[in-house]
């Protein structure tokens, strides 16, 4: 029988969600940012009669109005051991129905396929995108290129013959040019953004677990990527470039320069982070000859309030894109 147990060491969690594979998101760091931002972060070991882990879940807690009570998420997680799937997710609604009540519990498993019992439902109203890229970095560098659009190794090779030194961000100021061209970015795509606090938080929760790659021309950055790696996957969560980037196609040779980085540095997954269908998109779609889908948001009800959320949610989405659209 497998039980849940709570962790208060970071170092133990860290190095649980390394040794089993899991996604930067289960890490430690990630956790302490969302704490900072209104949500609270439990984490659980899953241990069989032996004492031996057999999953682990960073089980993040946001509060909800009234009666709801609580929304209880668990982002790319839970993590399990191959064939213990089914016994921790149960050890899962068991802790959470015991020591979290609330209204839902949502996981997004980091995982294409996904064995649950009738009483979890798979639904639309997801948080993470499930359809992505993920380039598996155990390929040759010939390999990875072989599956590239001629036009994207032709933007690379442009972009590596201009006067662009590619590198790791390696200061606070050299980060806030980042997020200043973050800010341009947002404002030419028309999309919104957190306060500059959060993305500061972002880089000291995360710790060496956050990496920012940025395309310098002369002294300052004109495009950059910002990554979060555990152990086995680099995930990204931040990109972007001012003018002077899009001319010299900076985005082009900066994203092979973390994909070959990334490589060297033994990481096994290069995760891009969703699709959709932008332009962003298809510059993503230009690195792979494939598209991946993860198993996507599986909501496990834990109040006959969820039916009242699962309609509502969708709805309240939709109105707070009318509204960001008027005040733009």
């Amino acid at each position: 029988m497998i039980t849940g147990k709570s962790c208060e060491d970071a170092m133990v969690w860290d190095d649980t969600v390394h040794a089993m594979r899991g996604h930067p998101l289960q890490l430690w760091g990630w956790g302490e940012l969302k704490e900072s931002h209104n949500w609270l972060a439990h984490r659980l070991l899953f241990t069989d009669d032996a004492g031996t882990v057999q999953g682990a879940a960073q089980v993040l807690v946001r509060r909800l109005p009234g009666p709801f009570k609580r929304l209880v998420y668990v982002p790319r997680g839970p993590i399990w051991q191959e064939g213990r799937e089914q016994e921790v997710f149960e050890a899962l609604t068991t802790y959470v129905r015991h020591h979290l009540p609330g209204t839902v519990l949502s996981v997004e498993p980091d995982s294409s396929r996904v064995v649950l019992s009738d009483e979890w439902h798979h639904t639309p109203n997801t948080i993470l995108l499930p359809r992505t890229i993920i380039l598996d970095l155990n390929k040759s560098i010939a390999e990875l290129q072989e599956a590239m659009t001629k036009k994207t190794r032709q933007y690379i090779r442009k972009s590596t013959r201009e006067d662009l030194r590619f590198r790791q961000v390696k200061s606070e100021a050299e980060l806030a040019q980042c997020l200043d061209i973050y800010h341009q970015t947002a404002q030419r795509a028309g999309f919104d953004l957190h306060a500059d606090q959060y993305y500061y938080d972002v880089h000291r929760f995360l710790g060496e677990s956050s990496v920012v790659f940025a395309a310098f021309h002369g002294e300052k950055p004109v495009a950059f990527v910002w990554l979060a790696l555990s152990a086995t996957t680099a995930f990204e969560l931040y990109g972007g470039m001012n003018d002077e980037g899009q001319e010299l196609r900076a985005n082009y040779g900066l994203k092979w320069h973390a994909i070959t980085t990334c490589k060297e540095w033994g990481i096994e997954r290069y995760d891009m982070n969703g699709l959709l269908n932008d332009g962003v998109s298809s510059f993503k779609q230009g690195f792979a000859d494939h598209e991946d889908t993860l198993v996507g948001t599986y909501d496990y009800p834990l109040s006959p309030l969820y039916s009242v959320w699962s309609r509502g949610l969708p709805a309240a989405k939709k109105t707070m894109r009318t509204l960001k659209s008027l005040r733009k």
